[in-house]
């Protein structure tokens, strides 16, 4: 049955696969630093004894976490040009794919991530805060100089787990017609009509990844256990 493949069409697809997953790459780290930021100011303003910022930031990430993250990207692909033109009256173009999934990627990720932090942050003994009270600080001062930093390094492994399943999690762009790994791979087969073959490759290529990923995570945390 092996005989039947056509390995070749890897090689002759060989640019646009390479162009997609730089494309993954690139909304995979764009979208992780802006998730971890955004989670990180989300998981403060939860915690946060201000009502104001405790109310809407939890709204919003019980929000997010509750519809489908396909749902998300095609919210911000198809329904924000729509908004901005009911709001400013005028026809705007559509949101390129890119910036949709960014922005999809980010708003998701965040209520996730925040959700890590928060975990972390209280994972930090009540007097450490209340140590830099003492000291002076307020409460965002408290948060950057004395429990992130620790929070962060107890939620370390989680939040690179977390950072496996969004890698995974960009193969999903292809709905809205980006040109990620996956969709590269899409394109190629409908052309050569060995669609099989290259999916293969990319699900070969999806999972080392993510298993070297999950390996590293797994040796990582067992480090941390023994330096605690």
């Amino acid at each position: 049955m092996g005989g039947s493949f056509d390995w070749g069409v890897i090689w002759t697809f060989r640019a646009a696969l390479v162009d997609g997953m730089l494309t993954s790459l690139k909304l995979f780290a764009i979208s992780l630093a802006g998730g971890i930021a955004l989670g990180t100011l989300l998981a403060m303003a939860r915690l946060a004894s201000w009502k104001v910022l405790a109310v809407p930031a939890a709204a919003f990430v019980n929000l997010i976490r509750a519809i489908p993250f396909i749902m998300a990207i095609f919210w911000f692909y198809f329904l924000t040009p729509m908004i901005v033109n009911k709001l400013t009256g005028h026809q705007g173009e559509a949101v390129g794919p890119f910036a949709s999934a960014v922005v999809a990627f980010i708003m998701v990720e965040s209520a996730y991530y925040s959700e890590i932090v928060r975990a972390g942050i209280q994972s930090i003994p009540r007097g450490q805060p209340w140590a830099a009270y003492a000291l002076g600080m307020n409460y965002w001062q408290s948060m950057g100089h004395v429990v992130l930093p620790q929070a962060f390094r107890n939620m370390l492994p989680v939040m690179l787990t977390q950072a496996v399943i969004l890698f995974q999690d960009t193969s999903l762009v292809y709905v809205v017609g980006l040109k990620d790994f996956l969709g590269a791979a899409s394109k190629g087969g409908q052309i050569s009509g060995r669609i099989v073959e290259l999916y293969l490759f990319v699900a070969v290529v999806f999972f080392l990844v993510c298993f070297l990923a999950s390996w590293g995570v797994k040796r990582l945390n067992a480090r941390l256990a023994v330096a605690r």
